[in-house]
């Protein structure tokens, strides 16, 4: 059925509002590493836009030769990791048994969970029970408080209650417990769910702001996040420059750095995502509804 003329037009114009958004979304991106890949002269004259203009690669040079960075990005990479293995494994442990229609308090204990996405004890409160286990100034507090998310708890409840009851029964007539059910059929089965929940919690961490700020007060545990806030914020980038010669710094501008750092610290989710990317729609449409 060929469509009509309003439909070619309605179609044209979502193609140009699309076009329109995905523009202004890469334009700040483009500028971005634009300011880190230009010269000193192109930055301070203002020249940059989405191209670089005299391509040189020393705002990066000063920034992994006299910043930090190197320990901020394994501090990022440390928190990131374990806090997507740990969090997807808890997640996983929650969702499951109230997934199943036979466990005892399956709706109290689903209705307690949604209790806590509409209320919550508040900042103080939080701290307050944060720094009375000796939490403070350790990776515990950004990992224990935030350890299972309700919102994805319950994409992955409605993910396991989506898979046919047949593969269940067929399991058990041949022998297999819980543990074995959700390790061998279960979970290999829920592959394209565990790359989107996991997405969502290396996000979630990778970008971790104002819980290291409240939490963590050595600075040789901030993430990257939070030191490059923290340059982008100074009014002068010596604090942070420990091994570079004053001379080197005439030649770069400071916010060549500051991009820089910022290209640092976006390079990493944008290089995982491709490869989530065919798993990450599946897995949220399929969680999200049910029947």
């Amino acid at each position: 059925m060929q469509p009509s003329i309003g439909e070619k037009w309605f179609s044209i114009g979502n193609y140009v509002l699309l076009t329109i958004a995905a523009l202004t979304c890469l334009f700040p991106i483009l500028h971005i590493i634009s300011l880190s890949l230009s010269s000193n002269q192109a930055i301070l004259s203002g020249n940059v836009t989405v191209w670089p203009r005299g391509l040189n690669w020393e705002s990066y040079r000063i920034l992994f030769d006299g910043t930090p960075i190197l320990r901020s990005l394994g501090n990022s990479f440390l928190i990131t990791i374990i806090g997507v293995l740990s969090s997807l494994l808890f997640t996983v442990l929650a969702a499951y048994p109230l997934s199943r229609k036979g466990f005892f308090g399956r709706k109290p204990f689903t209705l307690g969970v949604v209790f806590t996405m509409l209320f919550t004890g508040g900042l103080i409160p939080s701290y307050l029970v944060v720094s009375g286990l000796g939490l403070v100034n350790t990776y515990w507090a950004l990992w224990l408080p935030g350890l299972v998310s309700a919102f994805n708890m319950l994409i992955m409840k409605n993910y396991f209650e989506n898979l046919p009851d047949e593969i269940e029964e067929a399991a058990r007539i041949d022998g297999c417990g819980e543990l074995m059910l959700l390790g061998r059929i279960i979970l290999p089965l829920s592959l394209p769910m565990l790359a989107t929940i996991a997405l969502f919690y290396a996000v979630g961490y990778w970008n971790a702001f104002l819980s290291v700020m409240i939490y963590i007060n050595d600075t040789a545990k901030l993430n990257l996040t939070v030191l490059v806030q923290n340059m982008i914020r100074s009014q002068s980038m010596m604090q942070f420059m420990t091994n570079v010669q004053p001379e080197d710094l005439q030649h770069i501008a400071p916010e060549g750095v500051k991009s820089s750092g910022i290209v640092v610290m976006i390079v990493p989710l944008m290089l995982v995502y491709p490869f989530l990317q065919k798993y990450f729609v599946k897995g949220v449409m399929v969680g999200a509804i049910k029947g």
